[in-house]
């Protein structure tokens, strides 16, 4: 019995040793494989793909593309790279287009999917043509793999290393490529999709010659209709509301399906639609056992939280991460059900809502490549000129938070082509205004008047030169950042002299005919508060007149109350935003908002809450902008920021706004800052760089670990150092 246990025992140690060096040689191997990715000319795939995406919308059916001009990429592209092997080496290789290979300049026959490459130094070059996708290659061997170090041009006059390098300072630097992580030989990069996963509704309602049936909330992805057969018409109405999906009339999006089927099949929708409900209608013989979906998602991971006091506002910030969530897909989005397109404003809000939700550095860099394109510049971004600076303001603020300098010198020259098609449309008094072709936005809003010198314009335009001063310092341009910092200055001054009135206490609307007109609205005051090109006092005077005036228009969708409400805590007002928030996204949320809107107006009701652009469903339910909250709650509650690009330096300044308590946290590069804070204790814990904790406290606050320092009466310091927590006494004013 002994020796048949002795040896089961043995038998089985030998196989699990077996087994687990299977296992480590399959990660090993794994990893190997890793080691090498997809490479293509820089910023093509984005381009590419993004074009792929847009052209998915449709309305009612019908094919409905962009308006907007839009790139390509290369279609003809070299690599190369020179290796220095100890001994020779067997070479996969995968590509996308018709290629043709050389070793040191000889061509090798055909098209070979592998090849040796002798001991010694040698170059190994494919040049790729590829029509209807991205040239592209994945090279594997044991030491040659295709990586960022690989060299490529799309003309053979210099040539540009995978991650944007130029080899000589002539040439045109570009993007850092192979942000998507494409590691799988197997999937080329035009077989990209992003994943799925199977959901199922929580309730149908049968009917004899179809159903509806609701997700419980709205969605993204496939429909799947299970056990289908039959003969005749299968419609599909979709919506967001129970009224779009049964209005067979007048709903945005649909299928239509015509079957002839003799035995039972499953049956997935082509095309990825949003929706709440469907409803389905049959013709003829036809039946169907159950409907489910594949839910579409991008694979971002949540880093950020937030969580107070008040369970309204707690349920707000998880609807907007739910919104955020569902407009996070190859790139950041305006809305999952009418447009699905990459718009520059919608998506500058996006990058912010990110950097306190995911902090996802790639998907905001694939969306800025995706939307600037290529040169030459032919028209502002969508067409929009305050999108164009959405644009350059997008690139400022990811400097800021992730401290890139190499993605800001790669992008530079692309901003500079931009910068120059805009300088060129100034008026003889350096200004900006309409010319034909362009499309002035500001927001969805009635009689906004976009005549003549609109002030919001000339603010947005003194940013991006800013912004441009500030790239061009980071791209060792100092010419170009002297005249940049130079233009902004005297743009700055005009504005001033041109649109602030003393008596209004505030910047009118726009100028007419060389004149100032009496109008002033909210917009450019609200930017100029947290661009800080207010003086303190002004600041206190377009609160009061402007931002705090109700005899202003209104803002009525969350695109611009993003930006009013941002104002506002800037100006210390979080109790007052807090109540705009439970008001305003809290209206939603009692009419059953699972999703944040394209705009809300409280004095509609019932039906009209889901009409827009003159069609009763027109609206989105499900709109990127709506889920502002996110960043509110965690730049200005919280209080995080960076003071410093990258967090090297940030500030943390929590702000209760008459909540009993708030805690959460915002990522970094570095990792997260946790913050904690009632109002007898504040707790704060980082990972990121050297921090100042600021806060008021009636009496004198008191710490065990923190070297307190007061600054004036009743505010105080602390340092936040890496790695450290640090738990404060004190009591809040």
């Amino acid at each position: 019995m002994n020796k048949l246990s002795n040896s089961f025992l043995k038998f089985n140690y030998r196989n699990l040793f077996v087994s687990v060096l299977m296992v480590l040689c399959c990660m090993f191997d794994t990893a190997k494989a890793q080691t090498a990715s997809w490479i293509w000319y820089p910023g093509d795939f984005d381009i590419w793909m993004s074009n792929v995406m847009q052209n998915r919308r449709t309305e009612r059916g019908s094919f409905f593309p962009p308006f907007w001009k839009m790139d390509s990429h290369y279609v003809l592209v070299d690599f190369h790279k020179e290796f220095d092997l100890k001994k020779e080496e067997e070479v996969k290789l995968y590509v996308e287009g018709q290629y043709n290979v050389k070793i040191d300049g000889q061509a090798i026959a055909g098209f070979p999917k592998q090849i040796v490459i002798p001991a010694g130094k040698h170059k190994l070059s494919l040049k790729v043509y590829s029509q209807d996708k991205v040239p592209a290659i994945f090279v594997k061997g044991e030491t040659v793999m295709s990586d960022d170090s690989w060299l490529t041009t799309f003309e053979d006059k210099e040539w540009i290393d995978a991650s944007g390098k130029t080899s000589d300072k002539s040439g045109t630097t570009f993007v850092s490529v192979g942000s998507w992580n494409l590691t799988d030989p197997l999937t080329p990069p035009s077989a990209f999709k992003l994943p799925v996963r199977p959901m199922r509704a929580t309730k149908v309602e049968k009917r004899k010659d179809g159903f509806i049936a609701d997700f419980g909330k709205e969605t993204f992805g496939f429909i799947k209709l299970h056990g289908v057969k039959g003969k005749g018409k299968l419609n599909i109405y979709y919506g967001e509301s129970k009224e779009e999906a049964q209005s067979i009339e007048k709903c945005e999006t649909l299928d239509l399906l015509e079957l002839a089927l003799s035995t039972k099949k499953d049956t997935i929708m082509p095309l990825s639609k949003a929706f709440r409900y469907i409803n389905t209608a049959f013709d003829g013989d036809i039946t169907v056992d159950s409907v489910s979906m594949l839910y579409e998602y991008a694979q971002v991971t949540e880093k950020g939280s937030f969580k107070s006091s008040d369970e309204e506002l707690n349920q707000i910030y998880d609807i907007s991460k739910y919104t955020f969530e569902l407009n996070t897909r190859e790139f950041f989005i305006d809305g999952i059900k009418r447009d699905r397109w990459v718009w520059s404003g919608d998506a500058y809000q996006s990058y912010l809502m990110n950097y306190y939700a995911y902090f996802d550095s790639p998907t905001v860099k694939r969306t800025l490549l995706a939307q600037r394109g290529k040169d030459p510049v032919t028209a502002h971004i969508n067409t929009i000129m305050d999108y164009s600076f959405y644009w350059f303001l997008g690139i400022y603020d990811y400097y800021q938070y992730t401290g890139d300098k190499k993605f800001v010198a790669d992008t530079y020259p692309r901003m500079k082509s931009l910068m120059d098609y805009v300088l060129n449309r100034r008026n003889k008094d350096g200004l900006l205004e309409w010319m034909p072709g362009d499309w002035i936005f500001i927001d969805w809003a009635d009689k906004l008047s976009k005549e003549g010198e609109v002030s919001f314009e000339q603010l947005l335009f003194c940013r991006s030169l800013e912004t441009m001063a500030m790239c061009a310092e980071l791209s060792n341009d100092n010419v170009a950042a002297a005249n940049y910092n130079k233009l902004a200055k005297e743009l700055k001054a005009k504005i001033f002299s041109l649109y602030w009135d003393e008596n209004k206490h505030a910047l009118v609307h726009s100028r007419i005919a060389g004149q100032p007109t009496e109008n002033v609205t909210r917009y450019a005051n609200m930017f100029g508060i947290f661009f800080d090109y207010f003086s303190p006092a002004q600041k206190l005077e377009v609160k009061k007149h402007v931002l705090l005036n109700d005899q202003i228009n209104k803002i009525t969708t969350p695109y611009m109350r993003f930006y009013e409400l941002e104002a506002l805590c800037a100006m210390g007002e979080q109790a007052y935003v807090l109540k705009e928030m439970k008001n305003y996204w809290g209206g939603m949320l009692k009419l059953g908002a699972t999703s944040f809107w394209e705009e809300y107006n409280p004095d509609k009701t019932g039906a009209e809450h889901f009409a827009m652009y003159g069609r009763p469903f027109g609206k989105s339910l499900c709109h990127a902008w709506g889920a502002s909250p996110i960043y509110l709650l965690g730049k200005y509650y919280l209080g995080v920021k960076p003071l410093s690009p990258g967090y090297e330096t940030y500030v943390v300044e929590p702000q209760l706004g008459g909540l009993q308590w708030i805690e959460g946290k915002v990522p970094t590069p570095s990792g997260d800052i946790a913050v904690y804070c009632s109002k007898k204790e504040i707790k704060v814990k980082s990972v990121a760089g050297t921090g100042t904790l600021k806060f008021k406290s009636k009496s004198k606050p008191v710490s065990k670990g923190a070297a307190i320092k007061e600054i004036s009466k009743g505010l105080y310091e602390v340092t936040v150092e890496k790695n450290k927590a640090y738990v404060i006494n004190y009591t809040s004013l």
